[in-house]
């Protein structure tokens, strides 16, 4: 009598990664490049951040910088702190999430709802930002709290390392005619660890950046700007490596909002502001290209959370933002796109130096042969 094989059953964080990739139907003509959109916003907990979390919390476990019972301290206000609220439920980790006064209702609701602590900075830091102010005092807090662990993604190198080994790895397996692949920035993750990947097995691929404007990532001068979970007042340690990096592009706000809306509209696809910015760039490319050739961006997160404000008439019409989501309106916005820069390596400021050191992060370091 033969006795039935056991099956393993996966848990919650088992489904992160091995997101889909569908390609979009009715931006772009025949005789143009493909669109193809990476769905990370498939991810347990709704984002592209689920990747790079679950990556430094199990590497913290396996080296003993994080043991059973601890607390997990981060400074974001969106993806990635709720990304690690959903771990520290399913593993039983304490969660606390430094964020500044524009956290949504919805990432409120969302971070409340996996048990997360949540501590507001209202102090802005020199940019006039928070993003200085809410990483010094998650420093500080984790010095303070014994047993803590501080993932760092702005200056963890293990935030690139899960888009190197997994996001960048599926997009390339998941593609055969793929000519270019579209990243937005901010703590530099995603871009710079998909350029690593894609430069090293696929050189032929274009690899472009996107920044908003007013942002200082690629250089510039600081001004507020409205789109989440893209941009920075430094460059993130995580692209130390421009020469990575073919092309940049900086769009505006209407542009991002005004892409996402589009996106639902014509494909169905209901994904968050950063999404729109990346596909603005990515249709640009698109209508360069050939038939056959296909330009890759990421939906990053879920467009539920974007419900009260680019999904929001009066929202968009109260911070001077059209409500337009008609494709030929992307795609005469889309013509008029030129890169901010062709050598990026060369061109953009890079203000790395000492600060991490300067906010008391804590020290990461990863081996060239870590990387594999």
């Amino acid at each position: 009598m033969k006795t039935a094989r056991r099956i393993r059953m996966p848990e919650i964080l088992d489904v992160i990664g091995r997101t889909p990739v569908v390609r979009l139907r009715n931006l772009t003509t025949p005789d143009e490049a493909q669109l193809i959109a990476k769905l990370e916003n498939a991810n347990p907990a709704g984002s592209l951040k689920d990747r790079p979390a679950w990556h430094i919390i199990e590497h913290a476990e396996r080296t003993g910088r994080l043991r059973p019972g601890g607390t997990i301290i981060e400074s974001s206000s969106g993806n990635f702190s709720i990304a690690l609220a959903m771990i520290g439920a399913s593993r039983g980790y304490r969660v606390v999430a430094v964020v500044d006064p524009k956290l949504t209702a919805t990432n409120r609701g969302l971070l409340e709802a996996f048990g997360a602590e949540i501590i507001v900075v209202d102090e802005p830091d020199d940019s006039g930002s928070f993003h200085k102010t809410r990483i010094e005092l998650a420093n500080r807090l984790h010095r303070q709290t014994p047993g803590s662990f501080r993932p760092d993604q702005c200056f963890n190198p293990l935030n690139g390392q899960a888009h190197y080994r997994t996001t960048a790895r599926e997009l390339l397996a998941q593609t055969r005619h793929l000519a270019a692949v579209v990243c937005t920035v901010s703590t530099g993750g995603q871009l710079g660890g998909i350029a690593r990947a894609v430069k090293e097995r696929a050189p032929h691929v274009k690899v472009i950046g996107v920044d908003v404007h007013g942002s200082t990532v690629f250089g510039g001068r600081p001004h507020a700007y409205l789109t989440p979970g893209v941009g920075l007042s430094w460059t993130p340690a995580n692209l130390a490596d421009l020469s990575l990096v073919d092309e940049v592009y900086m769009v505006t706000d209407q542009d991002a909002f005004r892409a996402c809306r589009t996106l639902v509209r014509s494909e169905g696809l209901l994904a968050g502001v950063s999404t729109g910015a990346a596909l603005t760039v990515a249709l640009t490319e698109a209508m360069q290209g050939k038939p056959r050739q296909q330009v890759a961006f990421l939906a990053a997160d879920r467009g539920e959370r974007y419900l009260a404000t680019a999904f929001n008439d009066d929202w968009l019409k109260d911070h001077g933002l059209t409500t337009a989501a008609d494709p030929e309106g992307l795609r005469r916005r889309a013509r008029q796109l030129v890169p901010h820069s062709t050598r990026p390596a060369d061109e953009c400021a890079n203000h790395l130096p000492d600060l991490a050191a300067e906010l008391g992060s804590p020290t990461f370091v990863l081996a060239r042969s870590e990387w594999r």
